[in-house]
């Protein structure tokens, strides 16, 4: 492990809170499961994410279609008006994310130990960059190691957005982990670069029906740390 990339939105922070509480304030409902309604409406996001990125589809209409697919799971429907109310707050809420405690100590002992660190996201630019100074990431990853893919022209799980970090961060992929929530964009993506992987498991997905596996999972029973101090103590830094 010479190298540990990490991805941003429900990785080094906790998007479900933000999400939690602008719905609630427009759509509430107590028969609907808000944790599983923001992992549904994560899947449909990414299901149409590169429509949004290359123009096929505004931003606006990703923002109604990903929330009206994950409500129709519960025989609701919400109009475009409360759609776009909610994705507002959302980001409003978005100013005022903070780093989790437990990826603040990560990063600590990356740099302790000398493990370089980088960043992969998907999304604009001006947006995503506007989160890696809320949570103060230039504290530990300099900019020259940040890849938005809005700035690209292609995305997570595309395989020239990791070989684009490999060029500009001289990484080697066979000791560079990438670390990630989106099974997909983050494990599958990686894993075809031919990297190592760091699923955050936090949702409890199932990923039975893939062939692919993560080469560590932090979930309720292991921590981002603890998979650091592991390659740590066995020697594969």
């Amino acid at each position: 492990m010479t190298a540990i990339i990490f991805d941003i939105d429900d990785t080094l922070y906790d998007q479900l809170a933000h999400f939690k509480r602008a719905f609630e304030k427009h759509f509430y409902s107590p028969d609907i499961p808000i944790e599983e309604l923001f992992k549904l409406s994560r899947i449909y996001s990414d299901e149409v994410f590169e429509d949004s990125e290359n123009g096929t589809m505004t931003h606006t209409d990703m923002h109604i279609y990903r929330i009206r697919r994950a409500l129709e799971h519960f025989d609701q429907s919400i109009t475009d008006q409360q759609a776009r109310a909610i994705q507002l707050d959302y980001q409003t809420n978005q100013n005022n994310i903070q780093l989790l405690p437990e990826m603040r100590e990560a990063l600590d002992i990356c740099v302790k130990h000398g493990i370089q660190l980088g960043v992969i996201t998907n999304g604009p630019a001006d947006h995503q960059l506007k989160k890696v100074n809320t949570l103060q990431l230039h504290q530990w990853i300099p900019a020259e190691r940040i890849v938005v893919s809005g700035e690209l022209g292609y995305s997570k799980p595309n395989l020239k957005i990791f070989q684009h970090a490999e060029t500009i961060m001289g990484l080697d992929k066979n000791t560079t982990y990438y670390v990630g929530d989106s099974f997909v964009n983050d494990v599958v993506g990686a894993k075809n670069a031919g990297w190592k992987t760091v699923w955050i498991n936090r949702r409890k997905h199932d990923i039975s029906g893939y062939d692919v596996l993560p080469d560590y999972t932090v979930d309720e029973n292991r921590t981002m740390k603890q998979v650091i101090c592991s390659a740590v103590s066995s020697g594969n830094l």
